[in-house]
């Protein structure tokens, strides 16, 4: 066997080696030890390939959640007369504002507290 035969045998598919990359600089990032990060980088990603290996699927784009985050987000920073404002900062027309802080309304305020 080459060294580049044993090299190609060792790396891992794109998207475990992803999934170990990131967790890896995630823990890192949150002050866990580079050793120690790296290993739960890989178990993660042994984890993934264990429980959905050989299985076809595709990971959403988490769109709703996005816009939903956002839309509290707007909710959050108006203050009943910065339409203008938040369809500036959020890069959405002032009709886009109106009917993001009716949603929420809608839904309910979401900084009140939930009795459940």
């Amino acid at each position: 066997m080459t060294r580049d035969d044993s090299d190609m045998s060792l790396r891992r598919h794109e998207l475990l080696e992803s999934v170990h990359d990131k967790t890896r600089r995630i823990l890192e990032e949150h002050g866990v030890d580079a050793a120690v990060a790296d290993q739960a980088g890989c178990a993660l990603a042994d984890e993934l390939a264990e429980d959905f290996g050989g299985q076809n699927f595709f990971f959403p784009m988490d769109s709703a959640y996005k816009v939903a985050l956002r839309d509290i987000q707007i909710y959050e920073d108006f203050t009943g007369k910065n339409y203008t404002e938040l369809s500036r900062r959020y890069k959405m027309s002032v009709r886009g504002i109106y009917k993001v802080i009716k949603r929420v309304r809608a839904k309910g305020d979401p900084n009140q507290p939930r009795l459940f």
